[in-house]
């Protein structure tokens, strides 16, 4: 091979290295056309099918959202009441799921009770495999009415307390808060969790999300492709990030030690849980509706202590390190005060984003492709097999 060649050799393989070069997490890369969902980092704007996160937050429901996120529109009174009828309907959940988390070790992560559970409920199901856009979208409300009903009781039966019953009277944020503490929460409470729903139930293609639509384009069913969603969220990278933001609060536990915990942590180059966010590159639109809520549910308790760290956390670090809190670090205070323990945090956030996981799945499968794509090989060169008396 003549030097000049080889040299154009060199430059054509540089030239395909260069074309293929990964984009680590996908970062960058548009994966796929939605109208549900519009997430504008720079903006700091949360849209869900045209309507500003702001106004759903301050003028709808859980209920509303959700028909929102599935069929496109808000709902008239009409279409509302019979959403809700069906919502309704389904809260109770077959008794062999509840034998079946009854028998899973104290120790079970909470997340993975969740995972199963719901892949069981898919098993019990006799239209899991009708894959009819009439079909999938009855199997949707199915799975946000009882994903709140199995999330309460994981939470009380690996407390070893026994599972409470949904009530029909209830909206829906208010019975998932009656089935978690086994009492009718207060207005406050209620309003806490409803905004807890609303806020995180869509949030375009973050990992569980993408999960599940990569599942529902092979044509699996609607089970598969949640129990694949609630295994990404299960991820400490993904779901996790109040769970962390609550230890934090407890382990500072006294507004005077939030300055030097903070000048610690920057000393060590740690991380703090519950600020910055890898799209919004200014203040998240869902966290300010949190604060006010955490604050006064710490008065409604007569406990403060975790809010004010919260607030004195917030203004030294983004003193600090110049970044805004982001959802998960109110929502730690704010579901503390709402009896939900840190470790059900993650559940919880699953019980809101299931309508999320849904319509997308439902989008996916009303113009599907596969999703399959294209990797970059980095290693050896193609070479000739080794015998093993050679090797």
């Amino acid at each position: 091979m003549t030097a000049a060649v080889s040299a154009s050799s060199s430059a054509h393989e540089s030239e395909q290295s260069a074309e293929k070069t990964a984009a680590r997490g996908l970062k960058g890369v548009v994966a796929a056309d939605t109208k549900i969902c519009d997430v504008d980092g720079d903006a700091g704007k949360l849209i869900y099918r045209g309507y500003n996160i702001h106004d759903l937050a301050k003028n709808s429901t859980f209920e509303e959202t959700a028909y929102l996120l599935f069929k496109g529109e808000l709902p008239n009174p009409q279409q509302l009441a019979e959403f809700n009828k069906v919502l309704v309907k389904h809260r109770e959940i077959e008794p062999s799921i509840l034998a079946f988390l009854k028998t899973l070790p104290k120790e079970t992560p909470p997340m993975a009770a969740l995972r199963s559970a719901i892949s069981m409920s898919g098993v019990l199901d006799p239209r899991a495999e009708d894959e009819s856009a009439e079909a999938n979208f009855e199997k949707s409300i199915r799975l946000t009415a009882e994903m709140t009903t199995i999330v309460a009781a994981i939470r009380r039966i690996l407390a070893g307390l026994e599972p409470v019953a949904p009530r029909q009277d209830l909206s829906h944020a208010g019975n998932f808060m009656y089935m978690l503490n086994d009492k009718v929460p207060s207005a406050d409470a209620e309003k806490a969790m409803d905004l807890i729903l609303i806020l995180h139930a869509e949030h375009a293609l973050n990992a569980s999300t993408f999960a599940a639509r990569v599942i529902a384009a092979t044509l699996s069913d609607i089970y598969s492709s949640v129990t694949g969603a609630i295994g990404a969220l299960k991820g400490p990278l993904h779901g996790g990030a109040n769970t962390e933001v609550l230890k934090t609060l407890e382990e500072i536990a006294k507004v005077e030690n939030v300055v030097p915990w903070v000048e610690s942590v920057r000393a060590k180059k740690g991380k703090f849980m519950g600020f910055g966010h890898a799209v919004y590159k200014v203040e998240d639109p869902r966290a300010i509706h949190l604060k006010d809520l955490s604050r006064r549910l710490g008065l409604e308790a007569g406990d403060s202590r975790l809010y004010d760290i919260s607030i004195a956390m917030e203004k030294a670090v983004n003193a600090t390190i110049h970044k805004n809190c982001n959802v998960d670090f109110y929502s730690a205070s704010l579901q503390y005060y709402m009896g939900i323990p840190g470790d059900m945090f993650t559940c919880v956030f699953a019980a809101s984003r299931i309508v999320g996981w849904c319509a997308h799945i439902l989008e996916q499968q009303s113009d599907n492709k596969i999703i399959r794509p294209s990797s970059n090989y980095i290693g050896p060169a193609e070479r000739s097999y080794v015998g093993m008396a050679q090797r």
